[in-house]
């Protein structure tokens, strides 16, 4: 008889050796024939990947498909608790024995043993804090715990783990890492895992709240020096993208002027108010520091181009989200302060009356 054998293409053999795949076993003691969830983390939820039926022995199987390099997480649930955290990395066969109230014992994944056992010192520290109502024992523990914290993460700065640890929540709206000074941990560490993981979407959402924690520092930093000015310091690029500060200004008296450059009365605000004001002024020591709130750069720079503007012109793009709206306190255009001194001389100066007379008392 003649024999016949299937003979399979060498690149298709190739495709699926190489396919990257992660393995899960997971017993849910006590728990025959239940539904087990397995859930993704997808930034700030969760995304439904499956749902498996536990077999007679409480015993349920997945795989799924991993990138080498990108390591996922990804969570069990039986009905709406969370049974196992994980930290699944490429070709990595997981083992989870659990219960149905999550406690749970992970093998064969070094990473998802480090994420178990951080939740579990995030526990602790929850149940901690819940235990006593007095201020300085509630302080002791999440000076303790933060400090755990930090510990944690600068020994392990290349695992992924450290990601929830960043991202702990004290209460609803706290962060565990709330201190402005926390953003030079989180670069630090940003910086590193770019570097071990650069194509993941968990190391990007880390970057985002990176940069929010730079900026809400350097605000703090502005308020704090505006304590010692009189006023808090901006710094915004001109339209040729050189940032100008107000703190680096020398002049005796400097108008900080809020406008919109796509408001037709403004744009003659500067021709019939400014422009004659600034002509007469300026070598007596005053200096115009215009800030546009019109996000279209472009439309901005034209108009500080065809009316010659030549006071200081800034604008970072970003509108009325800008820092230096919230920084004053601006709620509406034009607003107009005098600053002189180290301090606010004069604030929101409408018409050209009351500017004429505030600049002859302080230039005289």
């Amino acid at each position: 008889m003649r024999s016949f054998r299937l003979i399979v293409p060498a690149a298709a053999l190739l495709v699926a050796a190489c396919t990257p795949k992660a393995h899960i076993d997971c017993t849910l003691s006590q728990a025959p024939g239940a539904q087990i969830a397995v859930r993704q983390l997808d930034m700030n939820s969760y995304k439904v990947l499956d749902t498996l039926t536990a077999d007679a022995s409480g015993r349920a199987r997945y795989s799924m498909d991993v990138k080498p390099g990108n390591p996922e997480f990804v969570y069990l649930f039986y009905k709406d608790t969370k049974i196992a955290s994980l930290l699944l990395e490429s070709g990595s066969k997981v083992s989870v024995k659990a219960d149905t109230l999550g406690n749970y014992d992970v093998e064969g994944s070094p990473e998802s043993q480090k994420l178990r056992d951080r939740e579990l010192a995030y526990a602790r520290f929850q149940k901690a804090m819940d235990s006593t109502m007095d201020s300085k024992e509630l302080a002791q523990v999440f000076i303790t715990h933060y400090r755990d914290d930090v510990k944690y993460v600068m020994e392990n700065p290349t695992s992924l783990t450290v990601i929830p640890v960043l991202f702990e929540q004290l209460d609803q709206y706290t962060p565990v890492f709330n201190q402005f000074t926390d953003a030079i941990l989180f670069r630090k560490i940003c910086d590193t895992l770019k570097t071990a993981y650069p194509g993941s979407r968990y190391v990007s959402a880390l970057e985002k709240e990176t940069l929010r924690r730079e900026n809400a520092m350097k605000v703090q930093d502005m308020v704090n020096n505006a304590q010692e000015r009189g006023y808090p310091d901006v710094s915004l690029p001109d339209i040729t993208g050189e940032r100008r500060s107000l703190s680096e200004l020398d002049a005796k008296v400097v108008m900080l002027h809020f406008w919109d450059s796509s408001d037709p009365t403004h744009k003659m605000f500067n021709l019939d108010v400014l422009k004659p004001h600034w002509d007469r002024w300026h070598d007596k020591g005053f200096e115009i520091y215009a800030v546009d709130l019109n996000p279209d750069k472009s439309a901005w720079a034209s108009v500080v181009r065809a009316q010659s503007l030549p006071w200081i012109n800034v604008n970072d793009g970003r509108g009325w989200a800008s820092q230096a709206v919230m920084l004053f306190n601006v709620t509406a255009t034009p607003t107009t302060y005098l600053l002189s001194g180290g301090s606010m001389s004069a604030t929101d100066l409408k018409g050209k009356d009351a500017l004429d007379k505030e600049l002859q008392r302080l230039l005289k």
